[in-house]
């Protein structure tokens, strides 16, 4: 782990993304990292539970004190609740990760009086160690911090570091919401093939399928979307009569232009609030 030797880490909340990043964790340790973990969750799941006894993890201590990285998983309106509790694991020189959604830079910087505070954004795909994590750093941040904080997120997939915090509703729309419009996109197309004659079931194998393997198609190459559409998409071909209508005025690209606006516009709003 970069800039210190062996991180002590406590996470609350090992739900679905904690518990998917403290599974990377403890792989990291039965790999010889040396990091010491705290976690605190009320309902744990057993075989987690388990896993994290046998790396040595403590679990909900009754005290605690100040650690190198506090990692806050829990939902955002669950928050209150739990500052007061958690406060005894910020010291002077603790890193604060959040994963909440919408709680500011400054609010998380106002509950524990800590300045090196980092917000991030994963997506529902890092639950399986495919997603992307978007995150924004004070800038008491340093360089290392940024690089061990990378290094936390790395079992959830990509990481991507943003400019400026005003992005992180962007980021919200565009990443964190995405997933469903993917999975809206199957979930029409199945509904197109069944009204062309398709079974139900086949229809929704074949449209699932079909989009996860394109996702697969553009990682695995690294090539440009638009340019794997062209080579799907001959003159005059199938592909190209119905590219001519979702690339019409009032086709996709409108359309999600005003998704994406209307999703970051309601985290802008949620923020406020």
């Amino acid at each position: 782990m970069s800039g210190l030797e062996s991180p002590s880490i406590a996470l609350v909340g090992a739900g679905a993304m904690g518990g998917a990043l403290v599974r990377g964790w403890i792989e990291a340790v039965r790999k010889g990292g040396g990091l010491t973990l705290t976690v605190v969750e009320p309902n744990f799941d057993p075989e987690l539970e388990s896993e994290l006894e046998a790396v040595g993890a403590i679990l909900n201590p009754p005290d605690a004190g100040p650690v190198d990285v506090l990692v806050l998983a829990v939902k955002p309106q669950t928050f209150p609740s739990i500052v007061a509790g958690v406060r005894r694991f910020v010291g002077e020189n603790t890193r604060v990760m959040s994963i909440m959604a919408g709680v500011t830079l400054e609010t998380l910087c106002r509950a524990f009086n800590a300045q090196r505070v980092v917000r991030c954004m994963p997506n529902s795909p890092a639950r399986i160690g495919r997603g992307v994590t978007a995150y924004v750093a004070t800038p008491a941040c340093t360089p290392e911090d940024r690089q061990l904080i990378e290094q936390l997120l790395e079992p959830l997939g990509a990481v991507e570091p943003i400019a400026a915090e005003r992005l992180m509703d962007v980021v919200t729309a565009v990443s964190g919401s995405g997933p469903a419009y993917v999975f809206l996109l199957a979930e029409v197309l199945a509904a197109a093939a069944e009204q062309e004659g398709l079974d139900k079931d086949a229809a929704m194998r074949l449209a699932s399928r079909t989009v996860a393997g394109a996702g697969a198609l553009m990682l695995e190459t690294g090539e440009p979307p638009g340019a794997l559409r062209k080579q799907v998409a001959s003159a005059g071909g199938t592909t190209e009569a119905a590219l001519d209508v979702l690339g019409a005025g009032d086709g996709l690209g409108p359309l999600l232009r005003r998704a994406v606006s209307a999703a970051a516009q309601r985290s802008r709003d949620l923020g406020k609030a």
